[in-house]
């Protein structure tokens, strides 16, 4: 009877050691997936930001450069599709964040050229609303590049936490997949051609 009652105790501190284990790895896998979707949620908000700067600084623009009607159209038009392009932020895939981020560089780029326009209008470059939407969308930039990095190290730190051994057993029984980088552009690595 005393040996029954030893086993007995033996195989439940067993199952309960088990239990303890697989339910603090799942836990500290939602924790972690919680903080990638937290930190997504916070690089969509400064992309929307920057998407609502720009129909200001199209409509300052237009009142002074009316002959560039194409790259204001351009530029809404990259606006609108940066816009439409969303990610359930429970598939964080690398090509859904690649999507992703290629309509935004297409976005940048327009932006890029609509701010080029200044240099032939000197009206433009003067205009106050104009110099503080400019130094806005600087500023939301540089949040982009922030928040993009704070992605990238949450998603990296949940990453790591899926494929570690033992969790990666947690992972694969409860079905956490491996979350996308943003990456850089095509090109980034080439350095610009300056001539003089």
């Amino acid at each position: 009877m005393k040996k029954g009652l030893t086993v007995l105790l033996i195989v439940a501190a067993v199952v309960a050691g088990l239990f303890l284990w697989v339910k603090g790895a799942y836990n500290g896998m939602v924790t972690a997936d919680e903080n990638v979707q937290s930190a997504w949620a916070q690089v969509e908000n400064v992309y929307q930001r920057r998407a609502d700067l720009i129909p200001n600084l199209v409509a300052t623009v237009k009142g002074y450069a009316q002959h560039e009607s194409q790259t204001l159209e351009n530029v809404v038009s990259a606006r609108a599709k940066a816009t439409q392009m969303t990610i359930d932020p429970a598939d964080l895939s690398e090509e859904a964040i690649a999507r992703f981020s290629e309509a935004q560089g297409e976005l940048s780029s327009a932006l890029g050229r609509l701010l080029l326009i200044q240099e032939n209008y000197p009206d433009l470059k003067a205009n106050q609303n104009f110099s503080e939407l400019q130094a806005q969308l600087e500023g939301t930039e540089n949040r982009i590049a922030t928040e993009r990095m704070k992605f990238n190290e949450t998603a990296k730190a949940y990453n790591t936490l899926i494929r570690k051994f033992p969790d990666n057993i947690i992972a694969s029984m409860f079905g956490f997949e491996k979350k996308g980088y943003f990456e850089a552009q095509a090109g980034a690595e080439t350095a610009p051609k300056v001539e003089f």
